[in-house]
């Protein structure tokens, strides 16, 4: 019996040998072998997304169960510590103050950073004083003009660094930490 493969054919081309019959014996466990990997995929898969809350989406994925708290979220209590490291978010900024106005200014010539927070928040000097910030805390922080162009621009100052300006014309200066801009502030100069 001559099977319709055996020969040349028109366009001189040769068949592929057949693979021997070892080779077609070791096909099954090849097969078996790929269809476990895949399956071990896909169990892995699925338990992460099950590990990590994993329906997938909608709003429903970030709304805590009854009588819990996601920490680290908009809105949530708790400590957000673990999601965050270094970051203490347990207590409110020293800037905020407890009847919900904002702070009297207060004079002197010295602003801590501390707590996330620059203390005081409010300040007023005289022209020609010199403010000088002190880093506090244990995560960088730096004093920059909020707006383009102001004059505070300092560098990401570690713990214990220090950033000084001497502010020469009368005027209401606000700045920020850049690395965290919810950390804000005023300098107000008169003459």
């Amino acid at each position: 019996m001559q099977s319709r493969f055996s020969g040349a054919g028109r366009s001189g081309a040769q068949l592929p040998p057949q693979p021997s019959a070892s080779a077609r014996t070791a096909d099954p466990l090849i097969r078996k072998l790929r269809v476990g990997a895949v399956a071990a995929a896909l169990v892995g898969a699925l338990g992460l997304l099950s590990a990590c809350g994993g329906s997938g989406g909608g709003d429903d994925a970030l709304k805590a169960s009854p009588g819990s708290s996601l920490p680290g979220l908009p809105g949530a209590s708790g400590s957000a510590t673990a999601s965050m490291p270094g970051m203490d978010m347990s207590t409110a900024p020293s800037s905020a103050a407890p009847t919900g106005k904002a702070q009297a200014p207060v004079s002197g010539t010295a602003v801590a950073i501390k707590g996330f927070a620059f203390s005081p928040a409010s300040l007023t000097v005289k022209v020609g004083t010199k403010v000088t910030w002190t880093n506090e805390d244990s995560d960088a922080h730096t004093v920059t003009s909020d707006g383009s162009g102001g004059p505070l621009n300092s560098k990401a100052m570690n713990t214990g660094d220090t950033f000084s300006y001497t502010f020469t014309k009368p005027g209401t200066y606000k700045y920020l930490c850049t690395i965290h801009p919810f950390m804000t502030a005023t300098v107000t100069v008169t003459q």
